[in-house]
């Protein structure tokens, strides 16, 4: 197809949209394992572990001041979900209807940091930051014992789950352990062992043990009855979550040991693994293999943040500091789900697969995030040591990836058809700052370009023949001092022959993709260029800059072609699109443009993001775009030109044979056909000829037909009718319409919500026509009083006329 005959877009529409969902803080997982419950600002996120889809509870317009969510906790029977906010009110919520039920004061100082319920539901206990603990009734959301004892803020609660012993335990930063009887309030168990943070209390299924696990790297076993220590058992970690295992549980290894007397527990902490311990004997029983969460990277800091069981499903998730949410099965310790509750900034994105089934994300973390777009399933690959920068693929191998990274490496990455899972089969550092950027060789896997803060550009070899088993070795085959400073952006020509850089120096440069041969400088912009692209079919590179323009260049005159120029901010981003004929370029306003380049015009504004836009990429057949924002939200868009084409192709045609039909309802006087027809068309000249013919026939005739329209026709008649009514001209037809309107509002049988906008608007009118018809009303009443009192006068002038005649004959 050539390029003239090469329809150009126009419209493309948001097909979906994958933000955060999880920002940290409290996380509930339903009984029945379908659904995770997750924290975000002042919503709680109802998230479908197998689809991924999320619904917001709790969800506020933009007008509306958003309540924070300081705490929540769903009820055992999976049907309600109390939330505690920064206002102070409790919310109780029905969350598979989204509705609220109720909402109630808290009473505390403060947040409330902890929520506990009982099994029944009918209790609820509430820890804050001011270290009281409160028991509410939910039958009547009455608070009916206040229990003191903890210093500090409150950090776990926890109903001991034999209704019969009727005891509640908390705990603060006083590190110790304490239990209250729910029925007199007061303290009956005070425990004492741990010296950091207690971050989880466990009960045994018996009902006689309790184990707690802190930040002093420690699980303690204790016995409730005597209030004693059974065993203290040191894990050498920080420790943020645990849950204790029941001996019939299939359990990874070693199944065929586990004693009915034993008490087995999962914890989670700082090193980033799963281990499970037998506590009686203090001994390690297994230590997870293919943990994806990376260790703290600091002593004392935080890698698990959550560890959650479900027994329904026999699955536990693991929640990292990154907010990312994985699902292993107990019994194998397999992976069965990743998802990314938070990405942060997307800082690039690219497609992958073969028929681009997958995309890559570089975020705000040291993970790489693959994503299967059919189910938004992510893969997280680690290995970078840094922050991931840039990503790069090359339509010559769908199924490579190369990336890097602030820990100034670049990684090789290849995907496994069959099983589509990415192993790194390559890896080298050879620059000396934090690498920004990665371009692959386009027509055949020869080589790839790197740049970093150093200033430099390097040339790296590739083979053909990449493989899982093999290392791949990465060697640099030239490398030349690119820039005098930071590079932002590195690109491969279609035909793999040159290669451009932009930079914070102001500057675009051009190379030989051969040996790295200086071609060109790119002088013009006025702030510092942001990235670099060539066109597929011409000889030209577009620029896109912080001085808020695009450039586009002549690869063989070196000079500038055109600017562009329509973005209020820095140009991120662009790619060219149609084969070479469109842009579409993403600004730090959070806005893409699409433009004709050979109009330099913007042709369509596409607006979702709300904040800086970094990365586009495009698919090979170029029917969706996917953008990435600085606020973890990822955009799919669709290109529906020839949809939105065809549809307007069929309502002009439509349009056409309604109008037609319009024209011979009225030669044969069927009047109401004519109105319902003139009023789906929009007609406002035809409505009113037709209501005008229709009051000629009396008044009753009119108010039949206004009465048996549907309310959409009867707002857009109301609309008319306001409009002839700014005329004096029209407005006794107005004036006929309104009135039967108003005597249908007066009886209840009409209201929306754009009526009283439009009655707003009419009364000014309305009162001009009433002034001026009362003031011709009382010229016609003085004008006949003139007129009688002038009748006298003028019989005596015709008699004295009538004699005056006579005597002249």
């Amino acid at each position: 197809m050539s390029k003239s005959n090469f329809s150009l877009k126009e419209v493309f529409e948001v097909e979906s949209k994958h933000g955060a969902f999880y920002t940290g803080g409290d996380i509930q997982w339903s009984q029945c394992g379908e659904y995770l419950l997750c924290q975000k600002g002042g919503t709680v996120s109802v998230l479908s572990v197998d689809n991924g889809s999320v619904v917001s509870l709790g969800q506020v317009d933009a007008s509306q001041e958003e309540d924070i969510i300081n705490s929540f906790i769903l009820t055992d029977d999976d049907i309600n979900v109390i939330t505690h906010h920064k206002s102070g009110l409790f919310k109780l919520w029905d969350w598979k209807d989204n509705k609220l039920l109720k909402l109630w004061k808290s009473i505390h100082k403060g947040p409330v940091t902890q929520l506990a319920l009982t099994n029944a539901n009918l209790l609820m206990a509430s820890g804050g930051s001011d270290g009281t603990v409160r028991l509410w009734d939910l039958s009547n959301h009455a608070c009916t014992h206040n229990l003191k004892g903890i210093q500090g803020v409150v950090s776990v609660l926890k109903f001991h789950p034999d209704p019969d012993r009727n005891i509640l335990f908390g705990t603060g930063d006083d590190v110790k352990i304490h239990g209250w009887d729910i029925i007199n309030g007061e303290e009956k168990i005070t425990l004492s062992g741990h010296f950091s943070k207690i971050t989880s209390l466990n009960f045994h299924k018996d009902g006689n043990y309790l184990v707690s696990s802190g930040r002093d790297k420690v699980l303690i076993l204790w016995d409730i009855s005597s209030g004693t220590t059974v065993r203290v058992l040191p894990v050498y970690e920080g420790i943020e979550g645990a849950f204790i295992i029941d001996t019939k549980t299939p359990l990874p290894t070693f199944s065929q040991l586990c004693k009915t007397s034993d008490i087995y527990v999962a914890s989670a902490g700082e090193k980033g693994i799963i281990k499970i311990w037998e506590m009686r004997t203090g001994r390690l029983m297994y230590k997870q293999e293919n943990s994806l969460v990376s260790m703290a990277k600091e002593e004392e800091s935080l890698s698990i943040t959550h560890l959650l069981y479900n027994k329904f499903c026999n699955n536990f998730a693991v929640i990292s500091v990154d907010h990312n949410i994985i699902i292993h099965s107990l019994e194998s310790f397999e992976c069965k789900k990743q998802l990314v509750g938070y990405a942060d900034e997307i800082l690039d994105v690219v497609y992958l697969g073969a028929n681009d089934t997958h995309i890559a994300l570089a975020t705000n973390s040291c993970d790489i995030k693959l994503y299967d777009i059919a189910s938004m399933n992510c893969q997280l690959l680690c290995g970078h040591t840094g922050i991931v920068l840039a990503l790069a693929t090359t339509p010559a191998n769908a199924n490579l990836l190369i990336s890097a990274a602030k820990d100034k490496s670049v990684r090789v990455w290849l995907m496994d058809k069959e099983r589509t899972k990415m192993f790194c089969i390559g890896h080298a550092v050879r620059h000396t700052a934090a690498v920004g950027s990665v371009a692959i060789s386009q027509e055949s896997i020869k080589f790839f370009a790197s740049v970093a803060q150093d200033t430099c550009l390097k040339l790296w070899k590739l083979s053909n023949n990449l493989e899982y088993s093999q290392e791949l070795p990465l060697n640099v085959s030239y490398t030349v001092q690119a820039h005098e400073k930071d590079i932002n952006c590195v690109t491969v020509s279609q035909n793999d022959k040159l290669i451009a850089t932009a930079s914070q120096d102001k500057t675009a440069k051009l190379w030989s993709a051969e040996n790295l041969q200086k071609l060109g400088v790119f002088h013009g912009h006025r702030r510092g260029v942001w990235c670099a692209r060539f066109s597929p079919f011409d000889q030209v590179l577009l620029t896109t800059s912080a001085d808020c323009t695009m450039k586009l260049w002549s690869l063989t005159e070196l000079n500038c072609l055109k600017t562009l120029e329509g973005h209020e901010s820095s140009v991120l981003r662009g790619e060219f699109l149609s084969r070479g004929m469109q842009l579409i370029t993403a600004g730090g306003d959070g806005l893409l443009k699409l433009w004709n380049i050979k109009t330099s015009e913007c042709i369509s504004t596409l607006d979702q993001h709300k904040s800086r836009v970094w990365t586009l990429a495009v698919t090979k057949d170029q029917k969706h775009i996917i953008s990435g924002d600085n606020d973890s939200l990822l955009v799919i868009w669709k290109d529906v030109t020839e949809e939105k084409r065809e549809q307007s192709a069929k309502e002009k045609e439509q349009r056409e044979l309604d109008e037609q039909t319009l024209m011979n309802l009225l030669q044969s006087e069927e009047l109401h056909g004519a109105l319902l027809l003139a009023l789906k068309l929009d007609k406002p000249y035809k409505i009113f000829k037709i209501v005008e013919a229709l009051l000629k026939g009396g008044n009753d005739r009119l108010t039949g037909t206004i009465k048996s329209l549907n309310s959409e026709y009867k707002e857009k008649l109301f609309r008319c009718a306001m409009t002839w009514n700014t005329n004096s001209r029209n407005s006794h037809i107005a004036q006929v319409i309104i009135n039967v309107f108003m005597m249908e509002i007066g009886a209840e049988q009409l209201w929306t919500s754009g009526f009283s906008s439009i009655l707003e608007g009419m009364i000014p009118y309305t009162d001009r026509h009433f002034n001026r018809l009362t003031k011709l009303l009382q010229d016609v009443h003085l004008l006949e009083y003139t007129v009688n009192r002038m009748k006298p006068d003028i019989r005596g002038d015709a008699i004295g006329a009538t004699n005056t005649l006579s005597r002249k004959e």
